[in-house]
């Protein structure tokens, strides 16, 4: 009976260690993407994505643009009547592409695809030019973003190159859209090869300054050359 007893339960413990947390290494089972789209995004979405009084209609939205405000963390929103501002995403990269690709599969419709962008086949100077024109009027010359009226252009330096191109294309807020005729995707590399270089600048020639612009740079010029000029001219004058 005891040999009976340890061999049945020797086999109810092999039978159950897959269920054991995995110490292995391995991927953990994916959670139940229809759950989460219930839980955390249908209460302003809707059950189908068609959109509630809370938040906009889904329909045909596309991948690019529910992957940007998920990856962004910008979506869900922790509380009620939140800003949709830049956070830690809720979800891994594996769980945002499911929840991506729930959200289109129960939409209907491609929309705006996540697009495809190669920033080492971009061009810096051309990516430059297109900041300057498109992009620098709001985020800043540095892409540090900038206050506009009662609301604020984020700065560009923490998004990835698939987040810029996707904000690109798509327009999130009150950002408008870029489609291929303003910006192809030869460009579109290029604008993303210089908004990445805005991160991490080479800042030759002297001190960055915060990259603030012209404005601390006079002011620095004007406090230390004035100020220099003025004791010279004391110095000068007490010594006479």
């Amino acid at each position: 009976m005891l040999v009976g007893l340890t061999v049945g339960l020797a086999g109810v413990g092999l039978a159950r260690a897959p269920a054991a947390p995995d110490r292995t290494g391995r991927a953990a089972p994916q959670p139940d993407v229809r759950a989460v789209f219930l839980r955390d995004c249908a209460v302003c979405h809707g059950g189908d994505g068609s959109g509630t009084a809370q938040g906009p209609s889904l329909i045909d939205a596309g991948p690019g643009v529910v992957d940007f405000w998920v990856s962004t963390g910008r979506m869900p929103l922790p509380s009620a009547g939140a800003e949709a501002v830049r956070r830690k995403p809720r979800y891994s990269p594996a769980e945002i592409r499911a929840l991506v690709q729930y959200v289109v599969s129960i939409t209907g419709g491609d929309g705006r695809p996540i697009p495809a962008v190669d920033p080492a086949a971009g061009d810096v100077a051309r990516g430059g030019e297109l900041f300057r024109q498109q992009c620098a009027a709001c985020h800043a010359w540095s892409g540090e973003g900038g206050a506009l009226v009662r609301r604020e252009a984020p700065s560009t330096h923490p998004a990835t190159p698939t987040q810029i191109a996707e904000a690109v294309r798509t327009g999130p807020g009150n950002m408008p859209a870029f489609g291929t005729t303003a910006i192809d995707d030869e460009d579109l590399d290029s604008l993303v090869a210089y908004t990445r270089y805005l991160a991490a600048p080479r800042d030759h020639g002297g001190n960055p300054l915060w990259h603030v612009g012209p404005l601390a740079e006079g002011a620095a010029a004007a406090i230390l050359g004035l100020g220099l000029l003025l004791i010279a001219s004391r110095w000068i004058g007490s010594r006479s």
